[in-house]
Order: structure tokens, then C-alpha cells, then sequence
């Protein structure tokens, strides 16, 4: 039986993710019981059958849709029959606070976490992550169209941690051929098409009529942008980390003799260390900390997103909760 062009690129981008790990290493693997994901179930099984690995297959239940627990237990089920050596599923609550982040940003942030906690559990050495090469160009949009500056436009890291994004080089439309070619029926997620949501209306309207206007290729060509950025802007996050080394305090007169990508990565890595909501700080809350030490004039501090301000005193800028205050 020839084996699908499309099942091919998967367990060959799964491969190479895989190569450093050695025998008996055990694989975590993310899956929602989407197309992507299963995709990358079946692929991992396959490959790791070849260096001996152990393939853990993992869902998380958000509890956001009616029914999703059974959702749940039938993708532990879908997982197992693709060959996991193991299942496990977890529910997390995903927590609507006021001033806290928007729910696609809490249900990411909760299903991180217990995903470091099953990798924890597992002694997992790798985590893998179903994002495909459309999600890649949809991130880099959606930060071109909100002003998000190079770290957005850089779009979402191959690797952090132990998480890997191995499907980064292929297609939604490989996934979906190969969970076709292979007999895996796959999930559709209503959410993926709500119109409320801006990453739906940006893959079903936006990058739909820039595919018409300006011709194939678009999302590809974003994605690479994505992957040209992406070491530029880790070489100026290494300097910037250098820079803050161990925190506070953040004297005015060093903050002001650094160049200013460095200087502004610096206040943001001190902001987010103070307790900023990653998710909800933006270039125009850093803009307002740099002025602090660039074009201080008296101003008395910067509202941040998190119940957080931060402010110049005593020729130092400090972070304090504006609850307290």
C-alpha cells in the first residue's frame, strides 16, 4: 500500500523532532481529537516505534462546551486505539476573573499547566504540541493587525521547555488528508468556527480573501516570515535577560544607558516578573514604562494589566500592586 504524500511529511517532521531523544524515552503528546492531533498521535506512535520510544497521548477538558467530558473519553479512546502506550485525561476549570485574562488566554494558560504537570508525572523528556504551519501564519496576522511588535510577528516557538511544534512545517489540509488516508475520524470543534472569535474570522474570511487578492501562498509566506524573525528576536531576548539578570532593582541611570530593544525587553521581562498578564500587556503599556526613564517629567506611574502599576522612585522603577496602593 503506498503510504499518503501527506502521512509521509507528517512522520517526517515527527522524525525530526524525535531524533535526540534516545531509547525509553518517554513522549507526551497534546491531543484534542481534532485533525492535527491526531494526525500527530498516529505519526508519533509510528515513529516511535522505530527508536523504542514510549508515546503517552494526553487531553485536557477545558469544560467549556456541553458534553465535553464525553468528548474527552472518546478522544482517551481514539488515542489508544492509534497505539499510545498510555492515556490520560484531565479536567481544569478555567476561571472568568475581572481584570484577569480572556478566556482563550485562561483556558491556554490552565492547559499548559497541567500539561507540565502529566509531563511531570510521565518523567516525559518531550511534549508535543498539534499547531500546524495555518496556525503559524494566523498568529503572525493577527499580531501584524494588532501592532504587537517582532515577538508576535515572530509567531509561536518551534520548541520552549520541553514543548515542541513539530507540524509547524505542515498544512491544515495535510492533516485532514491524512487522518482521511489513514481512517481516523477526526473532531470538529464548533468553537473553530464561531465567527465571535478573531482567529476564526481571520482563517475563514481574512486570510481566505488575501489567498484571492494576492494569490497562493499567502499563509506559507507568512509563516516564513515567522521563521526569518523569530532568531533575531531571541538573540535581542538572550542580551535582554542578560541585562536584567537577577531583577530588581532597576536603576534609571543603567536602564538608560542600554539601546533601547534591549531597555524595553527589560522592562517587560521586570514587568512580567511583578506580575503582569502576559497576555494583555502590550507595546503601549512598555512605551509608558520606557518614558519613565527616557522622558520622565513627573509622572506618578503606569496602570498595567494584573492589579499591577509600575513607577519611578528614588531613581529606581518599581512594580507595586495598584490594589494596595
Amino acid at each position: 500500500m503506498t503510504l499518503h504524500p501527506a502521512t509521509a511529511a507528517i512522520r517526517g517532521v515527527v522524525r525530526r523532532t524525535l531524533g535526540g531523544l534516545g531509547p525509553g524515552a518517554t513522549v507526551l503528546v497534546a491531543c484534542s481529537g481534532g485533525a492535527d492531533s491526531l494526525a500527530l498521535v498516529a505519526a508519533t506512535v509510528f515513529e516511535a516505534r522505530r527508536s523504542s520510544l514510549r508515546v503517552i497521548g494526553a487531553t485536557v477538558d477545558h469544560g467549556l462546551q456541553e458534553g465535553s467530558a464525553d468528548r474527552a473519553a472518546a478522544v482517551v479512546e481514539q488515542m489508544a486505539a492509534l497505539g499510545c502506550d498510555e492515556t490520560v485525561s484531565a479536567r481544569v476549570e478555567v476561571p472568568a476573573l475581572p481584570g484577569g485574562p480572556g478566556p482563550e488566554a485562561a483556558a491556554r494558560q490552565a492547559r499548559y499547566a497541567v500539561l507540565e504537570q502529566m509531563a511531570d508525572h510521565f518523567s516525559a523528556a518531550l511534549v508535543l504540541l498539534g499547531h500546524t504551519r495555518d496556525d503559524q501564519a494566523e498568529t503572525v496576522l493577527l499580531g501584524l493587525a494588532r501592532g504587537s511588535g517582532g515577538r508576535s510577528i515572530a509567531g509561536m516557538r518551534r520548541s520552549f521547555d520541553r514543548f515542541a511544534r513539530p507540524l509547524l512545517d505542515v498544512s491544515r489540509a495535510d492533516t485532514a488528508a491524512s487522518c482521511r488516508a489513514e481512517g481516523i475520524e477526526a473532531w470538529s470543534d464548533p468553537h473553530n468556527d464561531d465567527p465571535r472569535f478573531t482567529r476564526v474570522r481571520v482563517r475563514h474570511t481574512v486570510l481566505p480573501v488575501l489567498e484571492a487578492e494576492l494569490g497562493p501562498g499567502v499563509a506559507v509566506a507568512l509563516a516564513r516570515t515567522a521563521d526569518l524573525l523569530r532568531p533575531d528576536m531571541e538573540f535581542l531576548d538572550d542580551l535582554a535577560a542578560t541585562a536584567y539578570g537577577d531583577g530588581p532593582p532597576l536603576a534609571v541611570e543603567a536602564l538608560a544607558d542600554l539601546a533601547a530593544p534591549i531597555r524595553t525587553r527589560v522592562l517587560r521581562l521586570a514587568a512580567l516578573a511583578a506580575g503582569a498578564l502576559p497576555d494583555e500587556l502590550f507595546h503601549e503599556h512598555i512605551t509608558e514604562l520606557d518614558r519613565l526613564v527616557t522622558d520622565w517629567h513627573g509622572q506618578k506611574w503606569v496602570d498595567l494589566p494584573g492589579h499591577l502599576r509600575g513607577r519611578r522612585t528614588g531613581g529606581e522603577i518599581v512594580f507595586e500592586s495598584s490594589q494596595e496602593a
